[in-house]
């Protein structure tokens, strides 16, 4: 009996059953991913600036910081009772990442690579930026959805109408 209630979608669970939460946690995974795709890309230039003893660029130092934030963030997002209410920090970790890829994509999208790797490799990197924003835009409106139609009902026991 507590098994089907698991995956079945109740009206007391504000994010649903499990098989609601399945897409969400796709989503999640893949936010996980790109975000230290993000981290590793941009934190090997910070690196090598370090190695070398020269000044990094704080547009670096600011690419690094958003995939550590989106990489903890989605983490920390995966737990169901923040589903709903995570819109909202989905939104500003949106913003960041569309920020990102403005600075990034200003800098190198229209940049001739002429083999070198390090410039083909920020090239992709504006693209994965991308990527990650609309992953987080689409987590953002998904827990929007569930704030603005979700049941009215107490939050413990999921039994009262509030």
């Amino acid at each position: 009996m507590a098994f089907s209630k698991f995956f079945r979608s109740s009206s007391s669970s504000p994010s649903g059953g499990l098989l609601s939460r399945i897409p969400l946690w796709v989503l999640r995974f893949l936010q996980f991913v790109f975000a230290i795709t993000v981290i590793g890309l941009y934190a090997q230039d910070l690196r090598k600036a370090s190695d070398q003893r020269k000044y990094s660029d704080s547009k670096w130092g600011y690419a690094t910081a958003v995939g550590t934030i989106g990489a903890v963030s989605s983490l920390v997002l995966l737990w169901p009772a923040l589903s709903m209410w995570g819109w909202g920090w989905d939104l500003i970790v949106f913003i960041l990442f569309i920020a990102l890829f403005g600075l990034f994509g200003k800098m190198y999208i229209h940049e001739n690579p002429e083999g070198n790797g390090g410039i083909k490799r920020m090239k992709n990197a504006v693209w994965i930026d991308l990527i990650n924003a609309l992953l987080w835009l689409i987590t953002a409106c998904y827990g929007g959805i569930l704030f603005v139609t979700r049941g009215r009902r107490s939050t413990f026991t999921g039994r009262a109408n509030v």
